[in-house]
């Protein structure tokens, strides 16, 4: 759970005020004594306490005042650029509460006009709308305008693009089809080759197994279908 932000602002009770003043300075010393031993840096704190005789100083007064000795020695301009005395500090918050304030306004005034803008929209008249009113009313239906032709380019755009994009897909998905079905009447081909080539074995395989089925008959004497040179005709055939 976050921490209630605390009020920068005097402490009117005197028991609260010493008892934050207590917490706070051994806050302080703690975080300058992790600072100096986390990144290797000098440092010293020196505080003054509202009725105090001596200031409590960390890490020692030898050690302070070396430090303080370092930074006296430094050039003026040096010493005070990053220096922020009440003065600054109360400048700085002030221009951060102006900015907060005009941001805060311009929400407040986008609202109002927006709310103007749905009350024309729903019928209501502009006689008694203001010249100011009227103007920042113009500027924020051109805004409007403008972001809506916007959005519009990029939807256009955006489905170019996908429809770009299909057709490529679509055109190498024709392309991968084609292919396979090339593919597949190659295959196809080569096995009806192959059939029709074991066909024509069977077939003459079968004939040679079965020579009386090609015996001619003429004149009443038989005849063989072999021509000269046949190794049927010859002697040394058995």
């Amino acid at each position: 759970m976050a921490r209630k932000k605390v009020k920068l602002a005097w402490i009117t009770n005197d028991s609260s005020r010493r008892a934050t003043y207590k917490k706070r300075k051994k806050g302080l010393m703690k975080k300058v004594s992790e600072l100096s031993t986390l990144c290797g840096v000098n440092a010293c704190a020196v505080i003054y306490g509202h009725n105090e005789r001596q200031p409590e100083v960390w890490p020692s007064f030898h050690d302070a005042q070396h430090i303080l000795m370092q930074f006296k020695t430094l050039p003026e301009m040096e010493q005070s650029k990053k220096m922020m005395n009440q003065e600054a500090f109360l400048r700085q918050r002030m221009q951060k509460l102006k900015d907060q304030l005009s941001k805060h306004q311009k929400e407040n005034r986008h609202l109002e006009v927006t709310m103007l803008m749905n009350q024309c929209l729903l019928g209501k008249g502009l006689e008694e709308v203001s010249i100011n009113d009227l103007s920042d009313l113009v500027w924020l239906i051109d805004s409007n305008m403008k972001m809506i032709h916007e959005r519009t380019e990029t939807i256009k755009a955006e489905a170019l693009a996908a429809s770009k994009q299909q057709a490529k897909e679509g055109s190498m998905m024709k392309m991968k089809v084609g292919e396979e079905e090339r593919r597949a009447t190659t295959a196809l081909e080569e096995v009806v080759a192959m059939e029709m080539e074991s066909l024509q074995r069977q077939q003459w395989f079968m004939d040679v197994m079965s020579p009386n089925d090609h015996i001619l008959s003429t004149g009443g004497e038989m005849t063989l279908p072999f021509v000269d040179g046949s190794p049927w005709l010859d002697g040394g055939c058995p």
